[in-house]
């Protein structure tokens, strides 16, 4: 009796450890190869939306150039020069977007006194690479950019990165990586950890509610993709950052919580600032306030000394 108890038991676990383990494998291959969306149905939104003047990027001066990312493949990048300035602001946007969905930020700064950069993340747009790793070889390819520019604008010109979603992700683990290339930052709507991001997103959307999955996902990702998500946590970066940084979000946003914002912005030492918009869901928060938004980055550059003279 005991005997069969002992294989029953065998049985069902083996069931159980093979069920997850599928799990998982479907679940890293939706992390790595999340769809990306279709880059005329981004052109017409923008368009539509009136984000995106297709005369005035026609025509504005401009550097189209790719960048060798040290992960392996290109990154496209475009140099948008309207004014006679080295201050520039590079754009980093968020995951399933591309370089056309950070134009409408390109034209804020263009109406503060600064040039920018707006590039393809790997496996978006028209940049190279296999998979998303939400931040984690993002920031590598970040650093290439903030490389390149810096070659075009000199060392002493002014540089800022902006940063949407997992954009702005990637901007807090650059900078806490690579030691302060750039002179400020503003992150919006930034998760402060992968793997809470994670946990958050299969609670409220899967029926899945235990970290066993997440735990056994680790393990494929990192035989996969070389890293795990414990790799990814804005969190642990925060604190290697010491210039000026503007934290953005929206409390309608239940997809990445304002908390973590909130979060980010404790962790951080000094010399920062944050704005949480009553009105928006992820990541529209320029969208839905686009005034007050470039308001307070004025209001950001104002108090950190980085307006024109």
């Amino acid at each position: 009796m005991k005997r069969r108890f002992l294989y029953i038991t065998g049985i069902i676990g083996s069931i159980y450890t093979a069920l997850l383990t599928i799990i998982a494998f479907i679940a890293t291959s939706r992390l790595m190869f999340m769809k990306i969306k279709d880059p005329d149905v981004i052109l017409k939104r923008e368009i539509g939306a009136k984000r995106f003047d297709e005369h005035w990027y026609e025509t504005v001066r401009k550097e189209d150039f790719w960048v060798d990312s040290p992960n392996g493949y290109p990154l496209r990048a475009v140099f948008l020069q309207p004014l006679e300035t080295t201050r520039t602001v590079i754009i980093c946007h968020g995951v399933t977007e591309n370089k056309i969905n950070s134009i409408k930020y390109a034209r804020l700064f263009e109406r503060l006194g600064f040039n920018s950069v707006v590039y393809d993340h790997r496996r978006h747009g028209d940049s190279g690479g296999k998979t998303t790793s939400f931040g984690f070889y993002e920031k590598i390819d970040l650093h290439a950019v903030v490389a390149a520019i810096r070659e075009r604008i000199g060392k002493r010109a002014l540089l800022g990165i902006h940063g949407e979603s997992m954009g702005a992700a990637t901007t807090i683990l650059y900078g806490g990586t690579y030691g302060d290339e750039a002179d400020f930052y503003i992150v919006d709507c930034p998760f402060s950890d992968f793997t809470e991001q994670i946990l958050h997103i299969l609670r409220t959307s899967t029926p899945l509610r235990s970290s066993m999955t997440l735990r056994i996902a680790n393990l494929f990702l990192r035989i996969r993709d070389g890293y795990t998500t414990s790799l990814v946590s804005p969190r642990e970066a925060i604190g290697n950052i010491s210039k000026p940084m503007l934290f953005i979000h929206s409390l309608e946003d239940d997809f990445i919580l304002p908390e973590m914002t909130k979060e980010l912005y404790s962790l951080k030492k000094d010399n920062k600032m944050m704005k949480l918009f009553p009105k928006g869901v992820h990541a529209k928060s320029f969208n839905e306030n686009p005034d007050e938004y470039e308001l307070e980055i004025s209001r950001f550059l104002h108090k950190f000394g980085f307006t024109s003279t």
